[in-house]
């Protein structure tokens, strides 16, 4: 059983139209399906603690991408079973109108793939009983992992990605299968990359006229994308970059749904000890689900969906307004759960937000935009005054629009900041303010002035009923 959102409800640094569960430990997202009219977000979950460990499969649903129900446990470690030490990472697909998990099973050090099945309407799963469907990766490889499967369709079969590894680089194995069970290995479709010695979370997808390859290294903060045309042997890529220029989004899933649109979701690292959120009593949460698409040079890009815009409450229009160099300008609008649109326009100066601002400026985040070289920036460097959250600088280059406006849409959800800009690109952190009244909000220009053409506010609703402030 879940504990109830009572408990927690009145922590100020947990996010209000976030998802995360109730207490406790949160990690990768899995399972993200459409079956009939709901979404389904499955989760790596401890629920005895706001630590690592102990992995089970929590589950909530949703009608609309926003609003989010909590249900019971999806899965659990069987004693004596392959899952013994954890049911971990793994995805969702429908099998012929049976939906089915297909999952990493861990027991004494062995890494295997699993199957679970639902009768009721995914509300409760039943394992396979032959799990695990795939014991262990070829032997001939010598790779030292062996993990979260991704699966899909085409052409009548079923295909399965699968990150592993070696000491000398990550690399992904693929499979097919014409029943889910029975598994044969066809070959390794990424080679020798050295971001990491494991490939975690990998997803594997078509998207516009490229397949697109998403994975996030083991044991760093990153998450990567290759696009290009799927061979026969292997992924001839032509396009590659990050996934997010922040650091804390890691092992994202991808899914398709009935409009056709290809969404994703990711896990929102911690940024502070510990120590820190063990005493807090959870950790984690997803960021905002994202709807991505292929630009004309085959980069990939990411917008928020639109439904998130029924969270809108209260909106303040700006316009027009001109910040003197070397000057800020604190703005009426306060608030840490907050929708931001604003347009800069600078010729050589840099410029922008500055946000969850304490009166005495003792903590802020920054948000600014150098117009001599097109950087965006997210600095947590004063973010906060506990000495348990870190301190990050966080950039991404711009391109060069000329005297076009940089447009940036902002969300800010107490401990939680994402930036997209209108490349389609985006920048994630997190932040602990320690002081209640760190609300404010101020424009300020350095070298030059600043003009800001137009600002759209609106503060955002809860998702929770028992959030204050709901």
């Amino acid at each position: 059983m879940l504990p109830s959102r009572q408990s927690l409800a009145a922590d100020p640094l947990r996010p209000l139209y976030h998802f995360l569960p109730p207490a406790n430990w949160m990690n990768d997202p899995n399972g993200l399906i459409q079956w009939g009219d709901e979404y389904h977000l499955f989760y790596q979950y401890n629920p005895n603690g706001a630590v690592w460990g102990d992995i089970h499969w929590g589950h909530a649903v949703s009608k609309d991408l926003v609003n989010w129900e909590d249900l019971p446990i999806a899965l659990a470690p069987t004693p004596g079973g392959p899952d013994a030490g954890g049911c971990w990472t793994g995805c969702a697909v429908d099998n012929n109108g049976t939906p089915t998990l297909i999952y990493t099973g861990w027991k004494d050090g062995v890494e295997s793939v699993c199957l679970a099945t639902s009768t009721d309407n995914l509300r409760t799963w039943h394992k396979h009983p032959n799990n695990p469907v795939i014991s262990g990766p070829p032997a001939d490889h010598n790779l030292i992992g062996f993990r979260d499967p991704y699966v899909w369709r085409e052409n009548g079969q079923w295909h399965m990605i699968i990150g592993a590894g070696t000491h000398r680089g990550s690399k992904a194995l693929l499979y097919q299968s014409s029943d889910l069970i029975d598994w044969e290995y066809s070959h390794l479709i990424l080679l020798g990359n050295t971001h990491s010695t494991m490939c975690e979370c990998p997803n594997l997808f078509p998207l516009g006229n490229h397949h697109v390859l998403i994975y996030s290294p083991w044991q760093t903060d990153d998450t990567f994308y290759y696009s290009g045309e799927l061979e026969k042997l292997g992924l001839d890529f032509n396009q590659t970059g990050r996934v997010d220029y922040g650091t804390p989004l890691f092992a994202p899933q991808v899914f398709q749904d009935k409009d056709g649109r290809w969404l994703m979701f990711g896990w929102l690292k911690e940024r502070r000890t510990v120590e820190a959120h063990t005493a807090a009593g959870w950790a984690g949460a997803m960021s905002l689900p994202r709807h991505l698409t292929l630009g004309p040079d085959g980069s990939l890009h990411s917008q928020p969906v639109a439904e998130l815009q029924k969270l809108r409450g209260d909106q303040l229009v700006l316009e027009n307004m001109s910040i003197a160099a070397d000057t800020e300008r604190p703005l009426l609008v306060q608030g840490n759960c907050l929708e931001i649109k604003i347009d800069l326009i600078s010729e050589a100066s840099i410029g922008g937000l500055k946000v969850c601002c304490a009166p005495d400026d003792s903590e802020y985040t920054l948000i600014s935009y150098n117009a001599a070289t097109n950087e965006l920036a997210l600095d947590t460097q004063h973010a906060s005054l506990s000495p348990a959250a870190m301190r990050e600088r966080h950039t991404y280059t711009l391109p060069d629009t000329g005297s076009e406006p940089c447009k940036l849409h902002i969300f800010i959800d107490r401990s939680v900041i994402e930036i997209f800009t209108a490349d389609g690109q985006c920048l994630t952190t997190r932040i602990y303010p320690t002081n209640p009244d760190s609300l404010g909000i101020k424009l300020f220009a350095q070298g030059d002035s600043l003009y800001v053409p137009r600002m759209n506010f609106w503060q955002l609703d809860a998702i929770w009923p028992s959030s204050p402030g709901s």
